[in-house]
Formats: structure tokens, C-alpha cells, sequence
């Protein structure tokens, strides 16, 4: 809960801004009171009535208003919560933030404070990738800014990728972790995501079809209830998430090096499509057609993570979760899976062609554990991520 706590959020002209209104709501729900800042642009798409009828005070909009400054300056109305908020954090206040100017009041009150501030970034997805938005990220991450999200998804513009405000829910939860209420503040997670490479030569590799989604929103949705996450990953199609230790790997023997170089660890989430064989004698050079034919490729077994880790004596999490992606019988394979390895839980999904799980925005699981199989009804990765958060939360914790 947030009871006594002061949140000045800093609202940002972007149509994620609607957000902002549940955001307050939730954020009084927990007991926190909340001081809102909007910008000029901020007001085209919410109207200070409304954010100050939610918050209960006065909605503060103009640098030069000299009631406000008579009544509490800037300079302390910067300084007197115990966390700065801004969402949505647009391009254009991330890129103030960044190179220091102060031109209005929510860019003022940025620099006259040493208050933590948590942005939630909002954007069309080429503005976020944009270099001048990534260079102007990096910098503020080295100022000791805080981030949650963006989220990856469709957005108001009729475009896809990460660009999305986080929900007010994940926002709340990140809020917690830097007010420190997360529960699972000061655990550590061992998160391992995407697809391993092998290679065959310099050029080719065998590979699987994992996007690397699942498992980097389940490091998010940890992360955001608090834990230290240690993301190990593979070559994987989305981007690693923020504010946490990424290491970055190629191949299944990598990844296992990772691993061990991670532990100990509370609990670990193996999420990683890792490759169950190697070229034995992968080819330092590029091979070539010839008249003898096909080249003969041996193969090797890789180490197997999950099963090693589940059976340590010494060092064991104290949560070992697995993953399942099957194409039939998929409650019978994965149940035999989770005996044979040994981990704690299994998170089975079918990954036919049909269902379009592998490689797409939603997920239909079934947890496998000790009391038996429970599906899940399909949703969002990033739904199924917060749901199995919270559940690794409660084993740790209970």
C-alpha cells in the first residue's frame, strides 16, 4: 500500500494521457495522494478539472502563475514528494529531461529536484527508435532515471510495436518497487528467454521460431513487483527490458555458463527455447556444394539447464519454473516433462501453426505443479506474464 505517500505526476501531452486519469484513481485507492503537473499539451487531450477532481488538489499548469508561487513555489512543490511520475513521458519531456532545459513548469520542476523520478514512456513506435529518443534514454538511465515500459502493441496511430504507455496497474507496481512496497523487493530471479543459435559454419546456425515475448514480459512483470531480475537471453526478436542486468547470449552452452554465473538466486524462470542439440563440429569455414553431396552434419547433445539446476544439492532456487511449448498432448507432455527435470512448475502451451502462439501477441498456458494442471484462459503475453508474476510472488513469500 502507498498511505502517506506523495506522488507528483507530471502529466505529458500524448493520447496515453487518458491513462493518467485511472492511474490517479488507482494510485488514492492505495492511499498515496497525488499532485498533478500538466503540460500545455497535456490539456488538449485531459482537462485539469478532471485531473484535479480525481486527485482532490489543485491541478498546477503555468511556471509564471503567481498565485501558485506565492502559495508554494516550484522549487519546493518539486521537492516535496516522495516520487516524481511523469506519464505519459513523451519524446519531447524525455528530450528536455535529457539535455537540461527548463522552459515550462513540468521541465522546471524536473531539474530543481532530487526527488527520484519514474518515467513511463508514450510514443509512436519510429519516435521511440529513433536515435536522438534512444541516445536521450541512455542518458537519463545514467542519471539515475527510473523507466517503466514502454509496452509493445497497437497503437492510436494504426502502427505496431513498443511505443505503448504501460498500464496504470503496471505503473502502480513499478511506483511500489521504488517507494520500496514491492513483494518481492530484495529477491532475486534468474529470467532465461529467446531462441539459442548453433551454428553450423560461419554463416548458418539451427535455430527454433521463439520470439523471446514470453519471457522478457515475465522479467518485466517481476521486475515491476520488486525483484532484482538477471535476464539471460538468446537471439530473440524484441528487445531485452529495461532496468535490469542483461546478458546476452548465443548458444545453448552460453546460456548454461549464464546461468551458473547467475546463481544463487531465489528463483529461476527458464523461459528459453533452448536448442536440444549442436553441430558437433560446427565448420570454421563457409561450406561449400560439392559433387559428393550434402555435407554430414553429427550431432551433439546440449547441456540440459532446467534438469541440472532443478537437481543441484547445493544451490538449488527455491523456485524452479520450466516452460513446455508443445504441438499435442500438450497436459501429458508437459507433466512427463516436469518429472523428468525436476523443476517445480511447468508453463505448457500449444505452439501448433493453428493457434498462432509462437512468434504472436497472445499466449493460452496451463500452469503444471504439484496440484495438478490449471489452464489459463488465452490473453496477453504480457497478461500472462503479470498473472505468473504474482504467482511467483506468493510461493516466495508465503
Amino acid at each position: 500500500m502507498l498511505a502517506s505517500k506523495r506522488i507528483l505526476l507530471i502529466i505529458g501531452g500524448g493520447i496515453a494521457a487518458y491513462k493518467s486519469l485511472d492511474l490517479i484513481r488507482r494510485l488514492r485507492e492505495r492511499g498515496a495522494a497525488v499532485t498533478p503537473v500538466l503540460t500545455r499539451a497535456a490539456e488538449e487531450f485531459v482537462t485539469p478539472l478532471s485531473v484535479a477532481a480525481l486527485t482532490g488538489e489543485k491541478a498546477y499548469r503555468d511556471l509564471f502563475d503567481l498565485t501558485d508561487e506565492a502559495e508554494m513555489g516550484h522549487i519546493q512543490l518539486s521537492r516535496s514528494a516522495d516520487l516524481i511520475v511523469v506519464a505519459p513521458a513523451t519524446a519531447d519531456l524525455m528530450g528536455k529531461m535529457a539535455t537540461g532545459l527548463a522552459n515550462d513548469l513540468a521541465s522546471t520542476l524536473l531539474m530543481a529536484t532530487d526527488t527520484p523520478v519514474l518515467c513511463a514512456p508514450a510514443m509512436n513506435v519510429r519516435m521511440w527508435d529513433h536515435p536522438a529518443t534512444q541516445r536521450n534514454l541512455n542518458q537519463l538511465q545514467a542519471d539515475g532515471v527510473r523507466f517503466v515500459g514502454p509496452n509493445e502493441g497497437d497503437m492510436a496511430c494504426g502502427e505496431y510495436g513498443p511505443g505503448r504507455m504501460s498500464e496504470p496497474l503496471e505503473i502502480v507496481a513499478a511506483i511500489e518497487v521504488e517507494l520500496g512496497q514491492g513483494p518481492l523487493s530484495g529477491r532475486r530471479v534468474l529470467v532465461t528467454s529467446g531462441p539459442t543459435h548453433e551454428p553450423i559454419d560461419p554463416v548458418r546456425y539451427i535455430a527454433n521460431r521463439s520470439s523471446g515475448a514470453q519471457g522478457t514480459a515475465v522479467a518485466r512483470a517481476l521486475a515491476a513487483l520488486g525483484a532484482e531480475v538477471i535476464f539471460v537471453t538468446g537471439p530473440a526478436d524484441v528487445p531485452p527490458p529495461l532496468g535490469m542486468q542483461v546478458v546476452k547470449v548465443e548458444t545453448a552452452q552460453q546460456m548454461s555458463d549464464a546461468v551458473d554465473a547467475a546463481l544463487p538466486v531465489d528463483a529461476g524462470v527458464f523461459a528459453a527455447a533452448v536448442a536440444d542439440w549442436r553441430v558437433a563440429r560446427a565448420s570454421d569455414k563457409k561450406l561449400k556444394k560439392s559433387r559428393d553431396g550434402m555435407p554430414a552434419l553429427e550431432f551433439a547433445e546440449n547441456p540440459d539447464i532446467l534438469k541440472r539446476v532443478s537437481h543441484m544439492e547445493t544451490g538449488r532456487p527455491a523456485l524452479v519454473v520450466g516452460f513446455a511449448a508443445e504441438t499435442d498432448n500438450v497436459v501429458e507432455h508437459a507433466t512427463a516433462k516436469r518429472g523428468r527435470k525436476g523443476c517445480d512448475w511447468i508453463v505448457a502451451n500449444d505452439v501448433s501453426p493453428a493457434t498462432g502462439i509462437m512468434g504472436g501477441s497472445e499466449n493460452a498456458v496451463i500452469l503444471i505443479s504439484d496440484s495438478g494442471a490449471e489452464e489459463w484462459p488465452r490473453m496477453g503475453k504480457d497478461a500472462v506474464a503479470e498473472r505468473l508474476a504474482a504467482r511467483i510472488a506468493d510461493a516466495l513469500t508465503s
